[in-house]
């Protein structure tokens, strides 16, 4: 009894300072759930520094509108709106990428970018553009290359990006002004 009283009261003492504790600032241009401006972080890869506030799934999630797949790999999360949407890994790392070509130093990634009654038909080349910079460190700018591609009902823009380097790195899509930022960890 006096165990569970005590363990009782430690549970509200957290629950408390949980409800208190300051929100982590976000870039000013980083787009969430349009529903929720609160994050969780409770599944951050142990590997990725303290100073690298990467994204991690908001405490309601973004559900991506029919005829779109709802469902995610168990290790990720759908970040974004309506108007721009990614797959993002819950632990906040992309890590293991291989190069383009075996001369090259950045690492590649590939990564989908969803906008609801996206036509692949019409917009191709891809409104699209990619960007990203590191934060932790100077570094070169990421390049990427977008492609339009999907099947039927659920197309999406295939991005490939050369990062750079390894580190803290904010990605920022933008498409025809509609605006989607997040912040990845990049590990060997």
């Amino acid at each position: 009894m006096f165990v569970e009283q005590r363990l009782s009261g430690l549970l509200f003492v957290v629950v408390f300072l949980v409800r208190i504790a300051p929100e982590p600032l976000a870039a000013p241009h980083e787009l969430r759930s349009p529903m929720d401006s609160t994050l969780q972080t409770n599944a951050v890869s142990a590997s990725v520094p303290q100073s690298c506030l990467v994204t991690q799934p908001p405490a309601q999630t973004f559900v991506p509108p029919s005829p779109y797949p709802s469902q995610h790999g168990s290790d990720g999360f759908w970040f974004g709106s309506e108007k721009l949407w990614v797959q993002l890994p819950t632990n906040g790392t992309w890590s293991h990428l291989p190069h383009y070509r075996p001369s090259d130093t950045a690492y590649r990634q590939k990564i989908q970018w969803w906008r609801k009654g996206y036509d692949w038909r019409t917009d191709n080349p891809s409104k699209l553009t990619v960007t990203g910079e590191r934060l932790d460190s100077p570094a070169p700018r990421l390049e990427s290359q977008s492609n339009a591609s999907g099947i039927t009902g659920q197309a999406f823009i295939m991005s490939g990006l050369d990062i750079p380097t390894l580190g803290c790195w904010r990605v920022n899509g933008d498409y025809a002004g509609d605006k989607l930022s997040f912040v990845i960890w990049v590990a060997p």
